[in-house]
């Protein structure tokens, strides 16, 4: 997205653009691919939202978006329980009906806490009590970050979102929805009249190709770009398994967690709800966390004490390249939402 919506403000500025992509498609990870009339995301599930009413109208100018509302649901030990964590969540728990019950219930339960969080166990267990911990954070984060929640630092669940009312809608934005018909849409719409080479490797044929340019716009990850001279910055992966379902619905929501760990996936995701389908079948992908390794796809970064310091020397190194901008999550060793990346790129001076 953040390449994407560069390339269609320097086009718009006059200049000549040129785009070149890895992978065999346009869009990034948020490329959809059409399966049995279903847009299905592949590299995940992607929501747009928004308080920024600039963000949102500018991606609304390019195409239109539909109302659709996250409301996930978590499945633990056969069970389900609403998400984010609501009256509705407690009421499933406990059997709390009012704010003042479910808020005495979890009181109860942070004064196991005693000290500043150490952890991010105690974090939560401050933050929610140790039930909500155990059986609706412990396993999902063990397994999407490949460690005990002893191990991983508190600061990554700080603002854990905790509602004492009725809402399953899990984010608070102004402004939600997904383009109609697909991501697709919306990145052809920026890459429209912008000359795009696929299934090619920037960085295996930089010479050649920064002899084309005055300036460079680098989405890539920013260890790659200086050849790993200060070591390779760490991420999560994923794996993802497809199925196509002779079924009008396998689960009857958009995305299912699993927080227990007997299911070694953490989500599934059921394709068509993003768009209020109704097609005689159901595409779901199965969501497998991985250890990263040289030469997987990153997708996110382990932003801890030792990959930070490391990322810091990148960045005085991009610093000194006045005619390459870098940014993007990889680039800028981030974890970003859509709309921040709108805001950012918006921003750039080119």
């Amino acid at each position: 997205m953040a390449g994407s919506i560069l390339a269609y403000r320097a086009r718009k500025a006059g200049k000549s653009v040129f785009v070149v992509d890895k992978r065999a498609h346009i869009g990034g990870n948020l490329y959809c691919e059409e399966i049995a009339g279903i847009q299905v995301h592949k590299y995940g599930p992607h929501i747009f939202h928004t308080s920024n009413k600039d963000v949102w109208d500018f991606v609304n100018s390019l195409v239109p978006f539909n109302h659709f509302r996250l409301c996930p649901l978590a499945c633990y030990q056969g069970r389900l329980y609403h998400l984010p964590f609501n009256m509705n969540t407690f009421y499933e728990l406990w059997g709390t009906k009012t704010p003042a019950e479910a808020k005495a219930k979890i009181e109860e339960q942070r004064k196991e806490i005693r000290r500043e969080p150490q952890n991010l166990e105690e974090q939560a267990v401050a933050l929610v009590g140790r039930e909500v911990y155990e059986k609706l954070i412990k396993g999902y984060t063990e397994k999407q970050w490949g460690r005990s929640c002893r191990a991983l630092p508190p600061f990554i669940i700080r603002r854990l979102p905790v509602r004492y009312c009725y809402d399953n809608n899990y984010y608070n934005d102004c402004y939600q929805g997904i383009p109609i018909g697909g991501y697709n849409k919306l990145t052809e719409k920026l890459l429209e009249g912008v000359e795009v080479l696929l299934d090619t490797d920037y960085l295996e044929s930089r010479e050649e190709l920064d002899a084309l340019a005055d300036r460079i716009v680098y989405t890539g990850p920013i260890d790659a770009f200086f050849n790993y001279k200060f070591g390779p910055l760490e991420y999560r992966s994923l794996r993802f398994e497809e199925e196509v379902l002779d079924m009008e619905s396998f689960q009857g929501n958009a995305i299912f967690n699993y927080t227990d760990i007997v299911h070694p996936y953490t989500r599934i995701i059921e394709h068509k709800f993003f768009e209020f389908g109704t097609q005689p079948q159901t595409v779901i992908t199965k969501e497998y966390p991985l250890e990263w390794k040289p030469g997987m796809e990153p997708y996110y970064p382990i932003n801890d004490e030792k990959n930070n310091r490391r990322y810091y020397q990148y960045q005085e190194e991009a610093r000194k390249l006045g005619h390459v901008i870098f940014c993007g999550r990889l680039a800028e060793y981030k974890y970003y939402d859509m709309d921040q990346i709108v805001e950012n790129t918006l921003g750039i001076e080119l």
